[in-house]
């Protein structure tokens, strides 16, 4: 098993797996879509991708976004997308992509990585707890939709 940080040139192995990963939360499927977000947010340096890889396949991703705290006065990253593929999940895969997210933020500098997930996503859930992330109970995270 190995994880490594994407570049524009994994663009073909990224797309079906963030095309799945965006099925698994409700959404149509749409490569094309999915290869010009992905494609904007590599050429941009907007996030950054690690890929999870065994045996010469390509079997999950994490993406994360850097953002600032101003309280802290210091760099933080959203890990917002976290996907293994149905036929790699629960062989530890989740939690290596957790642990080199943790790895490539304390590399830079970051004071703090955070994500969230559904409500009903209970295996996420318990991953994270495990892997030591904790629930926020100080603050409420509120949505505004502007499309």
């Amino acid at each position: 098993m190995t994880v490594r940080q994407a570049t524009i040139a994994d663009l073909d192995t990224l797309v079906p797996l963030f095309d799945a990963y965006r099925q698994f939360y409700g959404q149509p499927s749409n490569p094309a879509a999915a290869r010009t977000f992905l494609k904007d947010r590599l050429e941009h340096q907007q996030s950054v991708i690690l890929l999870a890889r065994k045996d010469g396949r390509d079997v999950g991703f994490a993406q994360l976004y850097p953002s600032f705290s101003s309280v802290r006065l210091s760099r933080t990253f959203i890990l917002n997308d976290l996907f293994v593929t149905p036929d790699a999940r629960a062989s530890g895969f989740g939690r290596i992509l957790l642990d080199a997210a943790c790895t490539y933020g304390r590399q830079i500098g970051a004071a703090r990585l955070s994500l969230s997930t559904a409500a009903d996503n209970a295996k996420a859930q318990s991953l994270y707890e495990r892997a030591g992330w904790t629930r926020d109970t100080e603050f409420y995270a509120y949505d505004f939709a502007l499309t």
